[in-house]
């Protein structure tokens, strides 16, 4: 596999590190590269834990295979073929992650305070972490998905990825006509020019939208939710199976059947937060006898015209790599014993107290 042009500095340093063994200059060569190849891990795997212990085997294995570089590449492209082979190799080891036609259980939402710093990998990013795009990639056979992100996200000549892959270029080829095909089927309406500049920021309607969303949950206000929600709204709670839901009345009904915004999980407070670059809201719940409101789920949002059209929830208790803080303290005292914004009495507080110590969301 090569590369364009002369023995850049990097691999120089690289080279000499290797044949020296002093691991510092290793470290920090490889190091820069660590949020990058992190994000390459996640679209292979769509779970957040697996990206991060993925990314550090790469670097094992590029220790190990020191030796192996000749800087006929440059040393990026080499450590993302590293990473490409760690994650179908992890795969392979786990053929339980076929995923179910509706929902992946493994999804994990990827904090953006993680995303590379460098701004045009930032953006390629943006375009290739949201949710729908990474559920629809999980669709894909898994060296079928390595051929796609190597050749449409990436941008890598057919014969850089056949090398990569160690596979002929007429099967990259052949692969990625059938990848394609797939991800147009699952991204309807969706540009799929992955490479090209990516600015969008969150809209005032969306964030408008996270607010109203949050502001319904602290009044405990059932009906102003349902009004935030598509008809066709598509609903998941993960990893929670059996929660993948078409409707808005479905997913209300699932909602106050578990419990929710009924006596006793009815106290919550919110915290808008972006999660794979999307809206997002971090709910935060009360229960009694609790003197603090404990982060409950992450909602991811879809939001289109105004309303939700698709929302991923994300089991959060006990997950403290998300970037938000385990627990919601109010600004003052008064607020802790109970001073809560005035709740409207709704259909759900009507019809009944007895809830789960956790209730499904």
């Amino acid at each position: 596999m090569t590369d364009a042009g002369p023995l850049g500095a990097d691999e120089a340093t690289f080279i000499a590190a290797a044949r020296s063994g002093d691991t510092a200059p290793f470290a920090l060569l490889t190091e820069r590269h660590r949020r990058e190849l992190q994000v390459h891990c996640y679209r292979m795997l769509a779970n957040y834990e697996d990206a991060k212990d993925m990314t550090q085997e790469t670097f094992l294995r590029a220790w190990n295979k020191r030796e192996s570089f000749k800087g006929h590449a440059a040393l990026r492209t080499w450590l993302y073929r590293i990473a490409t082979n760690v994650c179908l190799d992890f795969l392979a080891k786990r053929d339980d992650r076929t995923p179910l036609p509706s929902e992946l259980l493994y999804l994990q939402p990827y904090p953006d305070r993680m995303l590379p710093e460098d701004p045009q990998e930032s953006a390629v990013a943006r375009e290739t972490i949201e949710l729908a795009f990474i559920v629809a990639a999980q669709h894909l056979p898994p060296r079928q998905r390595a051929v796609f992100i190597l050749r449409d996200v990436l941008g890598w000549p057919a014969p850089k990825a056949a090398d990569a892959l160690e596979v002929t270029v007429a099967s990259v080829t052949s692969a990625l006509r059938r990848a394609r095909v797939t991800m147009r089927e699952r991204l309807p309406g969706r540009r799929l020019d992955w490479r090209s500049p990516a600015t969008h920021e969150l809209s005032s309607d969306e964030r408008g939208v996270v607010k109203a969303y949050i502001d319904a949950h602290e009044r405990n206000d059932l009906d102003g939710l349902i009004a935030l929600l598509r008809d066709d709204l598509r609903f998941a709670m993960l990893p929670e199976s059996g929660t993948s839901v078409r409707t808005a009345k479905d997913a209300v009904d699932g909602w106050v059947a578990g419990g929710l915004f009924q006596r006793g999980h009815d106290d919550w407070r919110g915290i808008a937060t972006t999660v794979n670059r999307m809206p997002a809201a971090a709910l935060y719940l009360r229960t009694p006898g609790d003197p603090e409101h404990r982060l409950f789920a992450i909602a991811a949002l879809h939001i289109v015209d105004g309303k939700i059209a698709e929302l991923t929830g994300f089991d959060a208790d006990g997950k403290p790599w998300l970037d938000v803080p385990p627990a919601f303290r109010p600004l003052s005292a008064s607020s802790r014993s109970g001073s809560a914004p005035r709740r409207r009495e709704t259909s759900a507080s009507r019809r009944g107290s007895a809830a789960p110590s956790r209730p499904a969301r």
